[in-house]
């Protein structure tokens, strides 16, 4: 009997050492691309190429890049360039990948009370919604979405801080619930097409404007600078930016569709800008 229990804590404490050693990194991401489906497609990939684990933290970008400056992720996968830039200038990162690329859209109910339906000048749609005071769902979560949005309503001489009334929704989550909700209520939504389209609950919902180069919408990788934070796990971090930035990687995500309609379009040749 004692051999069969002193067999059994070999064996735990085995079981221990492995675990202890299983590799994994962590990413702090954009909700965009955990709810749109991408990283339940890429990361599958990755692992069984590398056997190194990624633990994602989707989060509004900038919540994810904060997350990366306390130390609590290994990479940062955002789209919001001006918050990627800062990141960079403060050195918590010393390179930024442009590693993909979609567009936002502005999406509303096909009855269509602001009359933006068809538009290709988003700045233009949105002092329409401002005008008629049509309910919209903004995030309100330091996305990169957010901030798009932010930027958009200050392009259209609109003082969003001062003209919001019970028509602007402020909701401080994520495009999955923000989705859910401005199709519950028929509102008006600035949202990234990926996670739109792999959106299921569109109630009403349609693209009402698209197309308008403002709308470009360019995701960036940074690996977290151990210089700042020794404790990352720099190598596998840099395993993982060096398969995404890969032909493997790109070719990859150029392969992500739903319904045959393709969500991210890779860039050309991966590199800082």
């Amino acid at each position: 009997m004692r051999r069969i229990f002193v067999g059994l804590i070999a064996l735990l404490g085995s079981a221990g050492i492995a675990l202890g050693q299983e590799r994994f990194i962590t990413v702090a991401c954009t909700t965009s691309i955990e709810h749109s489906g991408l990283l339940g497609y890429l990361l599958p990939k990755f692992t069984a190429k590398t056997g190194i684990k990624v633990h994602v933290a989707p989060l509004g970008t900038g919540q994810a890049l904060d997350l990366a400056r306390r130390g609590d992720a290994d990479v940062v996968f955002v789209n919001d360039r001006p918050a990627e830039e800062k990141f960079l200038a403060e050195g918590w990162s010393t390179r930024r990948y442009y590693v993909m690329h979609n567009d936002l859209v502005i999406l509303g109910p096909k009855s269509d009370p602001a009359k933006i339906a068809g538009g290709k000048d988003a700045l233009a749609a949105l002092r329409k919604i401002a005008a008629t005071k049509t309910l919209f769902i903004s995030r309100a979560d330091r996305s990169g979405v957010y901030e798009a949005e932010l930027r958009y309503w200050k392009a259209a001489g609109i003082d969003i801080g001062k003209e919001k009334g019970p028509w602007y929704r402020e909701i401080g989550q994520g495009m999955g619930p923000a989705l859910n909700m401005a199709s519950a209520s028929n509102a008006y939504l600035l949202s990234d097409r990926g996670t739109w389209v792999f959106f299921k609950n569109r109630g009403d919902l349609a693209v009402m404007v698209e197309g308008d180069k403002r709308l470009f919408n360019p995701y960036g990788l940074m690996m977290v600078n151990p210089a700042r934070h020794p404790h990352v796990k720099a190598a596998d971090a840099k395993a993982f930016v060096d398969w995404i930035v890969s032909m493997e990687g790109q070719s990859a995500i150029e392969g992500y569709r739903i319904d045959g309609q393709q969500l991210y379009f890779p860039t050309e040749a991966p590199n800082i800008n």
